[in-house]
C-alpha cells in the first residue's frame, strides 16, 4: 500500500499554528510594557561597550538628562552610572493628551577588568549620549605576537 506523499509545508503546518499561538500569547502579555523600563519603573538606558588596544569605551543613551543629574563612580572594580530624568508631568498648567516619554531613575553597573587605569578615566556628555573612556594600564596594552606553527 502506498502512502501519499505530503507537501513539506503541510508537514510543518501544525508547528506553525502553535508558533502563531505562542506569539499571540506573548504579544498580549507584554502589550503596553515599555521595554526601556526595568523593575519598579526604573529606566534602563541602552549601552554600547567596545574595546580598542588602548581603552574600553562605554556609550550610553541618556537623552533629556542634565549633566548635573548624572553620577559616575568606580569602586572595587565596578563602574556605576546613575541618573534621573525628571518628569514635566507635574506641571499643572499642562493638559496632556498623550504621555509616552519615559522618566525616572536609572542605575547601570559593569565589572571592569584589572587592566583599567582608573586614574585616567574620562567622561563626556554630548547630544544625549554619555561617553566614558576607560584607558588601559600601559603594561597591559595588547601586544601582537606571531606564533610559528611547527
Amino acid at each position: 500500500m502506498l502512502v501519499p506523499k505530503k507537501n513539506v509545508s503541510e508537514l510543518f503546518r501544525p508547528f506553525e499554528e502553535i508558533q502563531k499561538e505562542i506569539d499571540k500569547l506573548f504579544s498580549e502579555a507584554f502589550r503596553g510594557l515599555d521595554v526601556r523600563r526595568g523593575e519598579y519603573g526604573m529606566l534602563i538606558p541602552e549601552v554600547d561597550i567596545y574595546e580598542t588596544d588602548d581603552a574600553i569605551f562605554v556609550e550610553m543613551e541618556v537623552p533629556g538628562i542634565k549633566k548635573k543629574d548624572l553620577e559616575i563612580k568606580i569602586e572595587d572594580g565596578i563602574l556605576t552610572i546613575k541618573g534621573e530624568k525628571s518628569s514635566e508631568k507635574d506641571d499643572k498648567s499642562r493638559n496632556y493628551h498623550l504621555y509616552e516619554r519615559s522618566y525616572g531613575m536609572f542605575q547601570r553597573a559593569f565589572r571592569l577588568p584589572d587592566s583599567i587605569d582608573t586614574t585616567k578615566v574620562k567622561a563626556k556628555y554630548e547630544d544625549g549620549v554619555l561617553k566614558i573612556e576607560l584607558p588601559k594600564k600601559e603594561e597591559v596594552k595588547k601586544e601582537t605576537v606571531s606564533v610559528k606553527v611547527e
